[in-house]
């Protein structure tokens, strides 16, 4: 089994695990624009709504961090960038619906004023910038956090890395993207703190609560690749593709 990245393997595996993660970033924004979700919580008075894309999004950070811990940091960061171009486009492709002439029919059972309000997000790129800022900041540094630990435990304690990384990469991610959506218009500033508490205690719950289901797919996946990449030397730049 291999202990370091080789860009000369061909995997048979890498490919469904990006479009798996890219499916997860495109649909969970999409759902972040779409609707905030209200289920009567609330923590020391605080009430615990989130925005749609939450039920899904931390997701993407189990796909994460399995990349980094079977491919490495290198293999991660091509796909993390292969999802920002993703979803660069589709704002881009609800960008143009926005500006297109709307036929009358459709005007009248639906209208701008709908299309506006439930992808406006998408469409103006606010929930996008805010989603590429965020997770730019959150993911990365997930996977950097997490190669590191794995190489100073060499390879023991998977929980200890997909946890700890996930706790500082969620707190930037959550906090960089609700400040950059609020400031875009999507999200009232009313808001702020709201969405940054729920999102980030519910991406962690969802980060434990999946933690067997990444030892699964890590160990499977590891199996069926013959590999298994310890980042050692490597300098963690976010820049390259």
């Amino acid at each position: 089994m291999s202990q370091k990245p080789s860009d000369s393997l061909t995997f048979r595996y890498l490919d469904l695990v990006t479009a798996a993660f890219v499916a997860v970033l495109i649909v969970s924004n999409v759902a972040s624009s779409a609707k905030i979700v209200d289920l009567g919580f609330s923590l020391f008075g605080l009430p615990l709504a989130f925005d749609g894309g939450t039920l899904l999004f931390p997701v993407s950070y189990v796909f994460g961090d399995i990349l980094t811990e079977v491919y490495g940091f290198k293999a991660s960061r091509r796909v993390i960038w292969t999802g920002f171009a993703a979803l660069a486009l589709s704002s881009f492709i609800f960008f143009i619906l926005r500006r297109l002439p709307a036929e009358a029919a459709w005007e009248g059972y639906a209208g701008s004023a709908a299309y506006d309000a439930v992808l406006g997000g998408m469409s103006t790129g606010g929930i996008a910038l805010a989603s590429l800022l965020g997770y730019w900041a959150g993911e990365f540094s997930n996977s950097a956090i997490l190669a590191r630990i794995k190489v100073l435990t060499k390879g023991r304690f998977l929980w200890v890395r997909t946890i700890g990384s996930t706790l500082a990469g969620e707190l930037l991610d959550s906090a960089v993207f609700v400040f950059i959506a609020s400031l875009a218009g999507v999200f009232g500033w009313e808001l702020f703190l709201t969405l940054v508490c729920t999102n980030y205690l519910f991406k962690c719950l969802v980060e434990v609560v999946m933690t067997p289901f990444t030892y699964l797919a890590a160990a499977k996946l590891k199996k069926a690749e013959g590999i298994d990449v310890y980042d050692t030397g490597l300098i963690f730049n976010p820049f390259k593709f």
